[in-house]
């Protein structure tokens, strides 16, 4: 009777020692999956701050405004302009 109950008091050991590792674990792996949840919320709000600089470096006045400033381009005087005709129009 000794034996079994030495070896039911291991077995109880054995039990408790794997759900305390299985907690453990289980408490790691949830706090890095809301590590990785809040990097994919901070990915999400830089795309979108990506995705407005892109629209605003694609705009009108700023291409206008660098082929002025940078490439030193201006529009052409209305006599130095050729209208050519594609020849759809027949």
């Amino acid at each position: 009777m000794l034996r079994f109950n030495i070896l039911l008091l291991l077995a109880i050991l054995v039990c408790s020692l794997s759900v305390v590792t299985s907690q453990h674990k289980a408490r790691k792996l949830f706090q890095a999956m809301e590590a990785e949840q809040e990097r994919a919320r901070q990915l999400e709000v830089e795309f979108g701050q990506l995705q407005l600089e892109l629209s605003t470096w694609a705009t009108s006045p700023r291409i206008e405004k660098i082929a002025r400033e940078k490439l030193k381009m201006r529009t052409p005087e209305p006599a130095k302009i050729i209208t050519v005709s594609t020849g759809a129009g027949r």
